[in-house]
């Protein structure tokens, strides 16, 4: 089974300056859910990595993040799909945490959970702090141009050999046109 990372707001749903703070804010990108089925169906584990400082920010509290995650979930189940777990970070940004993203400690957290090694894992993000992490983790980072990626990809500090894709869909298209094109030239993946 593989495994893909998958930032939140901005990759799965749209991203809001005054943060997601209810599950009724919590509005699906066009073809996120469908993208996390096809992953399901065909094999993927797929893990969500967000940053949540609106909690520190003392705008939404644990018991609204559930609820907004209970929702998410029950919204890729409905689609047919399946989100095998979700890591957040609850701290702000001068909290000087490990785990918040562009920091690399919830990838190294998933990696020790899950006990896998990220090397070549794809972790789909829409910001530079995604992609910084990711890369820090030794997972492979992929832009999404939704959310903020849009200002991402014109970004200098990214690094040009990120794949960059208009939407999570179209990621997920591509990444698993890659997975059964090396099946077939390889007969297995490893």
């Amino acid at each position: 089974m593989q495994l893909i990372i998958l930032d939140r707001d901005g990759v799965i749903n749209q991203d809001s300056d005054e943060y997601i703070k209810s599950p009724t804010e919590w509005i699906p990108i066009r073809g996120s859910l469908e993208a996390i089925a096809r992953l399901h169906r065909a094999g993927w584990r797929v893990i969500v990595a967000t940053n949540q400082s609106g909690i520190a920010r003392g705008l939404f509290d644990l018991d609204a993040l559930a609820r907004i995650h209970k929702n998410m979930h029950q919204r890729v189940v409905e689609t047919g799909g399946l989100i095998d777990a979700v890591f957040f970070c609850p701290h702000g940004p001068d909290d000087n945490c490990d785990c918040r993203k562009p920091r690399p400690g919830m990838f190294q957290d998933i990696a020790r959970r899950l006990h896998i090694n990220l090397e070549g894992v794809p972790a789909v993000g829409d910001s530079l702090r995604d992609i910084q992490a990711a890369a820090a983790a030794g997972a492979r980072p992929v832009l999404v141009k939704t959310g903020k990626g849009f200002g991402t990809v014109s970004n200098p500090d990214l690094d040009p050999d990120v794949p960059v894709y208009d939407d999570l869909y179209s990621a997920v298209d591509a990444l698993l046109k890659s997975a059964s094109s090396s099946t077939d030239t390889r007969g297995s993946h490893k």
